[in-house]
């Protein structure tokens, strides 16, 4: 049986990458094989240039350079975990993919929408079969992701501006892909997003279950 791909987008503070966690968590007790990785990340050389684009200056890389990085580190993401997970049956749980990058990198600096397409197409190929977008106020979302404190604030300094057209962006693509985007309010209690992602979740295994 075909593995299944799950990815989980939303604005920095929107809580996703909590979500991924419970969501595979849950996924293993239940006896599933699951694989939760992150982007940029999830291979040694994706995580090498996950460094690079989240540390640093906000404008130490204009948006066209981070977009060749971003598409670098996902390629070999997708060739050494994601694709061979797939293929042995897992369920791959990631947080982030390509429409963080058709946000970010597509919509910061002018449109490049155009090319994170182009560079998609001919270097990636590969949609998930499912993503969930945990949907946030900007602002709350800003806050959270301030307190925590961390290096890979890179994003974070642009300020609230960028947020708010990254959320409008993400809700924009949940209209443009509506057969594997579920928006999930993430303003609510972790358990009651959790819960609601997990049900959906299980909605999807059970359908490659029955089409496999």
């Amino acid at each position: 049986m075909a593995g299944l791909f799950i990815s989980f987008e939303g604005i920095d503070g929107s809580g996703k990458s909590t979500q991924a966690k419970l969501l595979a968590n849950a996924m293993e007790r239940a006896g599933h094989d699951v694989v939760l990785t992150r982007e940029p990340g999830g291979s040694a050389g994706a995580e090498e240039i996950r460094s690079l684009v989240l540390e640093g200056d906000p404008d130490r890389w204009s948006a066209e350079t981070e977009l060749l990085l971003f598409t670098a580190a996902r390629r070999d993401h997708l060739e050494r975990l994601i694709m061979p997970a797939l293929a042995e049956g897992k369920i791959v749980i990631t947080d982030r993919f390509a429409d963080s990058t058709r946000i970010y990198q597509g919509t910061r600096s002018g449109d490049l929408r155009q090319m994170v397409d182009q560079l998609h197409d001919l270097v990636i190929g590969h949609e998930p079969d499912l993503t969930f977008l945990i949907d946030m106020d900007p602002d709350i979302g800003l806050s959270r992701a301030k307190g925590r404190g961390g290096t890979e604030e890179r994003f974070e300094d642009f300020g609230a501006d960028l947020q708010h057209k990254m959320r409008a962006g993400f809700l924009n693509l949940a209209q443009q892909y509506p057969d594997r985007f579920r928006v999930i309010d993430g303003t609510r209690d972790i358990d009651t997003v959790a819960a609601e992602v997990l049900r959906i979740a299980y909605e999807a295994v059970k359908n490659r279950k029955s089409n496999a």
